[in-house]
């Protein structure tokens, strides 16, 4: 390993067996005004704000609080979890749970937005805390947090559900519950047939790279295939411990990603994004999403435009390597999932041709196959089990045919216009199209050949 990072003169004289030891950084966690002016120089607002009650939780390892330019009041990494008083600061479209996480719950601690995959809370306990964090409803509140009743709801609830391949296990923090039950969580996980792969979405290798201990590593490596995303936000946070930390993992097995957040002072900008993904990728971390700030309380000042996300794509696609791009996400307000958002590429399109531009501006033309036949694969995809995905197909639906619309809601009711049911609206089946949303065994005879599933619009033919 090379050079530590730096410590804070506070803790010169700690003695490195203890600095090292993850237990004494959770130990020390600072959280008043009184501790962390031993290591920074505190303004005016972070001192109102920490004085403040009924704020969002503030714990900072000495470990990472070490990374922290003391007298740079503008310093990336004091923004992320030394609150202000601009947290206070009410705006428009605020709410307490904006992705509509609990709305999808149908045990507490699982949320089930997607069809084959489900987030699996199991502690709301952090190394330290972020200022934007999405779920400070739950984080932080030694309250909330799950007892041993809600683990074996979530458990069984997955044992039932086969659609399930896939749980990101996230809180809170995974990493630092207890050894012991961190392992049976993944244990249990891995005894359920049906699910594939288990991830883990993680800030203590940023946090407490100490943490991340050959013995935690050992214990992973036991319940392959296991995945992690780590959460870095700025270069200054890549440091020879996280560097080491990442190696061990890898070296486990454990492919890493990584999740960052577009935060206003703190990394919207082209080019502090673009060396953060040439970092991440020399320490083997694949830049994974970028996500837009969330609307939750506390977060307003972090919040940019979706313009300025969509900016930085455009300097980072053709600028760099096309694995240093990680996706740009708008998680939907309300509940509706990750929504990928990047510059248009795709000028045109005609029959049988494409008009494209590249990252230059450069505009180009790919002409498309006039024999292409998208059934041939269809005795091959016969081959291929299908999980289900009840009432989830959404889009894909529309495309193989299975339905013909997705209706907002309300629409049936707001398309009566008050009227009543009436001897013109007693066959329904007149706005049913033919073959839409039924299995071709229900179609008679040979009509099912010959018959278009969509009318021409010419009644008289």
């Amino acid at each position: 390993m090379t050079t530590p990072s730096r410590r804070a003169p506070f803790y010169k004289d700690v003695p490195d067996e203890k600095w090292n030891d993850w237990r004494w950084q959770m130990s020390n966690r600072l959280n008043t005004v009184a501790e962390l002016a031993n290591v920074l120089e505190l303004s005016d607002s972070e001192r109102k704000a920490l004085e403040a009650k009924d704020l969002f939780r503030v714990d900072i390892t000495p470990y990472f609080a070490s990374l922290i330019d003391p007298r740079d009041p503008h310093d990336p990494i004091r923004a992320q979890v030394i609150p202000t008083d601009r947290e206070m600061a009410p705006f428009t479209s605020m709410m307490e749970d904006s992705l509509a996480e609990d709305r999808h719950s149908p045990v507490p601690g699982l949320v089930h937005r997607y069809p084959d995959r489900v987030l699996m809370l199991v502690t709301t306990q952090c190394a330290s805390y972020c200022r934007y964090c999405t779920r400070s409803r739950i984080v932080g509140d030694p309250g909330q947090t799950f007892s041993r009743k809600d683990f074996e709801a979530q458990i069984d609830y997955l044992q039932h559900t086969p659609q399930v391949r896939d749980v990101l296990l996230s809180g809170g923090d995974p990493l630092v519950l207890a050894p012991k039950l961190f392992e049976e969580i993944i244990s249990r996980l891995r005894a359920i047939p049906h699910i594939e792969i288990v991830r883990l979405g993680s800030r203590v290798p940023v946090f407490l790279p100490m943490r991340i201990t050959a013995e935690m590593c050992d214990m992973l490596s036991k319940y392959h295939p296991i995945w992690m995303n780590i959460h870095v936000n700025h270069s200054n946070e890549i440091t020879p411990e996280l560097a080491a930390a990442c190696d061990r993992l890898t070296r486990a097995g454990i492919p890493l990603g990584n999740q960052s957040v577009l935060l206003a002072g703190v990394n919207d900008s082209v080019h502090i994004q673009r060396k953060l993904v040439h970092d991440l990728v020399k320490i083997r971390v694949r830049p994974y999403y970028l996500y837009q700030c969330d609307l939750v309380e506390g977060a307003g000042h972090f919040r940019t435009t979706v313009s300025k996300g969509i900016e930085i794509m455009e300097g980072l696609r053709g600028h760099t390597s096309g694995y240093a791009v990680p996706q740009f996400i708008v998680d939907a307000p309300g509940g509706g999932g990750k929504i990928p958002v990047s510059p248009n590429y795709v000028l045109s399109q005609a029959p049988g041709k494409v008009i494209l531009r590249n990252y230059e501006g450069f505009i180009t033309t790919y002409t498309e196959p006039e024999d292409y036949n998208p059934h041939a694969v269809a005795p091959l995809e016969a081959q291929i089990k299908h999980r289900p995905e009840p009432g989830q197909e959404g889009v894909l639906g529309l495309l193989e045919g299975h339905d013909m619309f997705i209706k907002p809601a309300n629409f049936e009711t707001v398309h009566q216009r008050g009227g009543g049911m009436h001897r013109l609206k007693a066959n329904e089946q007149k706005w049913q199209p033919l073959g839409i949303g039924q299995p071709p065994e229900l179609i008679e005879g040979d009509a099912k050949e010959t018959l278009p599933l969509i009318s021409s619009g010419d009644d008289s033919k």
